[in-house]
């Protein structure tokens, strides 16, 4: 009985690292936090939305889809009104938007203005499973700013 508990928690320890290596580093500031900060950003228009994606150079296949989910959910309903910036943070380390919100890990966010949305849990819970769902929570976000 003893061994087959010790077993079981050798799974279950194995099977929590293989899902933390998967989804990469994903700790990002919430929207609320990165709006406290105070934050300016530079759109070509004052009512300009735009989405960032901030990625590292190795990225695990849900790092890709939420890229790619990401990008056919804005071609498909906006075209070229609304523009998307992938931006390796690890190439990029000086980019202002880096720094301005504090990224550190993958993340996802959708900015008007000073409103800032962070959609990056939401994208990787559902970027390879359920991409629909994504883009529509992409839509329903971009509809509400």
């Amino acid at each position: 009985m003893k061994k087959k508990i010790t077993l079981l928690s050798g799974f279950l320890f194995m099977a929590l690292i293989a899902i933390t290596a998967q989804c990469c580093n994903t700790a990002a500031p919430k929207a609320n936090e990165a709006s406290e900060a105070g934050m300016q950003v530079a759109a070509n228009e004052e009512s300009a939305i735009e989405v960032y994606y901030f990625h590292a150079t190795r990225r695990c296949a849900t790092c890709n889809a939420v890229e790619e989910v990401t990008k056919a959910a804005l071609a498909e309903k906006y075209g070229d009104t609304i523009r998307f910036f992938s931006i390796n943070r690890e190439e990029e380390k000086d980019h202002p938007l880096i720094k301005q919100h504090q990224i550190n890990g993958q993340t996802l966010l959708i900015i008007k203005n000073d409103k800032v949305e962070n959609l990056t849990n939401y994208a990787f819970m559902n970027a390879r499973t359920h991409p629909d769902r994504l883009k529509d929570k992409l839509i329903e976000t971009i509809a509400a700013l």
